[in-house]
C-alpha cells in the first residue's frame, strides 16, 4: 500500500478514529486503526468493540492495500506536521512497517496484520432516516448533562432516544436522567422514523456523535436496530451498540401540577448561583432559593466556610416558598436556557421543580430538590 493525501485532511480523518480507541486495553490490535485504501479514497476504522467510527477521506494512491497502526501515534505525528504538508503512507508488509513520510520528516510505525482487525458485523436497521445535524445536535447537547455515571444503574449511562407523543402530535424525543435531574428533548419527527424503536445510546457514542454535528449545512443519516445505532455522514460512519436494558418510565418523575411560577433572567440566575455556590462546602454544595413576591433571595451557609447572598428580581406572584438545591444541578440546568428567560415551576420544598425556557415546552428539565 501506498498513498500520499494532505495533511488537514489526514489529521481530521486520523483524530476521529483515534478517539474512539481505548487507552487501555488488553487486546493490542484495538489500539491500531486499520488503514484501507482503494481507488481515490483511504478510510480509516477504529473500535473499541462497541463503538465503531469509519472515516473516508480524498487521497492519491498509488498503490491499494490494507493495515493497522497505532492511532495515537499516528495522529500524534500528523497533528506535529507543518500546515499544508504533503503526507506519503507506505506500507512494508513483509516487514511490518509502515512508512511516513512529509518533507524531510520520516517515521517508521510498527504494524498488525489487517486479519486481526475486528470489524463489527452489520446489522438490519428497522428504521433508516435523515436528520439536520442541528436538531440532533440539540436533542444530544441539551440532554446529556444528565446522563448517570454510576455504573450499577447501566441502564441511565446513556440517552434515551425514542418516539412519543407530545401535544402536538409525534415526536422524535431525547431523554437523560441519574435520578437527581431529568432532561426531555423534543423535536420535529422526521420522515421514516415513525417505527423506529426506543434505544439508549451510550454516553461515549453521544461523545463521539457530537463531532459529527458541528457543520449545521450536514444532513445525518440514522439507522436504528434493537441492539444497534448508526450515524452517518457522507465521509464519516459511527456505528455503536446500545444500552441493553430498559429505561424507566420518566414521564412519572415529570410534575403535572406544580403552579407555583417564577420567571428570571437565566444568565443572571447562574452567574448569581454560581457566586454564592463560592462558600458552599464541596460535598453537599447547597444553595437555598428563597421566594417572596418579585424577588429572590439566594443564600449558602456553610458554617466551616463562610455564608453569602444575593437577591434577583424575578416575576414571581405566588406564597413565598424556601427551597433547597444542589448548586451543580442548578448551574447545569440554567445553562441549558438558549433564550433569556428560564421559568421554574414549583410545588413545595419537597417535591421536584420544573424548568423550560420561556413558554417552549420542547425543553423540559426536572430538578429534585434537596434539604438545607
Amino acid at each position: 500500500m501506498k498513498l500520499s493525501i494532505e495533511r488537514g485532511v489526514l489529521l481530521k480523518a486520523v483524530s476521529q478514529a483515534q478517539s474512539v480507541v481505548e487507552r487501555r486495553n488488553t487486546i493490542p490490535i484495538l489500539a491500531n486503526v486499520l488503514i484501507e485504501a482503494e481507488g481515490n479514497t483511504v478510510q480509516f476504522r477504529a473500535t473499541d468493540l462497541d463503538i465503531e467510527v469509519v472515516d473516508k477521506a480524498p487521497a492519491m494512491v498509488e498503490r491499494a492495500g490494507a493495515t493497522t497502526v497505532a492511532a495515537t501515534t499516528l495522529h500524534e505525528i500528523v497533528r506535529k506536521l507543518p500546515d499544508g504538508a504533503l503526507v506519503t503512507l507506505t506500507d512494508d508488509g513483509a516487514a511490518g512497517r509502515l512508512t511516513v513520510e512529509a518533507g524531510r520528516s520520516n517515521f517508521s510505525l510498527a504494524t498488525l496484520p489487517k486479519e486481526d482487525f475486528p470489524v463489527m458485523a452489520s446489522s438490519e436497521y428497522s428504521s433508516n432516516f435523515s436528520a439536520p445535524a442541528p436538531v440532533l445536535r440539540r436533542l444530544f447537547d441539551k440532554s446529556k448533562f444528565a446522563i448517570s455515571t454510576e455504573e450499577t444503574r447501566y441502564y441511565l449511562n446513556g440517552v434515551y432516544m425514542h418516539v412519543s407523543d407530545a401535544d402536538g402530535g409525534k415526536v422524535l424525543r431525547c431523554v437523560a436522567t441519574d435520578g437527581h435531574r431529568l432532561a426531555r428533548i423534543d423535536a420535529d419527527l422526521p420522515d421514516g422514523a415513525s417505527d423506529m424503536p426506543g434505544v439508549i445510546v451510550p454516553r461515549k457514542t453521544v461523545g463521539e456523535l457530537r463531532k459529527l454535528l458541528d457543520d449545521d449545512d450536514m444532513s445525518i443519516a440514522v439507522s436504528v436496530s434493537e441492539t444497534k445505532v448508526r450515524f452517518a455522514t457522507p465521509d464519516i460512519t459511527l456505528t455503536s451498540k446500545v444500552i441493553d436494558g430498559t429505561f424507566p418510565d420518566y414521564t412519572r418523575v415529570i410534575p403535572a401540577g406544580n403552579t407555583r411560577k417564577m420567571e428570571v433572567d437565566a444568565t443572571e440566575f447562574a452567574q448569581a448561583v454560581d457566586r454564592v455556590a463560592t462558600v458552599s462546602s464541596e460535598r453537599s454544595r447547597a444553595v437555598k432559593l428563597q421566594l417572596d413576591e418579585d424577588r429572590l433571595i439566594l443564600s449558602v451557609n456553610a458554617p466551616d466556610s463562610g455564608a453569602a447572598e444575593e437577591e434577583l428580581a424575578v416575576a414571581y406572584g405566588d406564597e413565598r416558598l424556601e427551597i433547597g438545591f444542589n448548586a451543580k444541578y442548578l448551574l447545569e440546568i440554567a445553562s441549558q436556557v438558549d433564550r433569556e428567560n428560564a421559568v421554574f415551576l414549583f410545588n413545595s420544598a419537597g417535591d421536584p421543580t420544573l424548568m423550560r425556557e420561556g413558554n417552549d415546552t420542547s425543553a423540559v428539565y426536572v430538578v429534585m430538590p434537596m434539604r438545607v
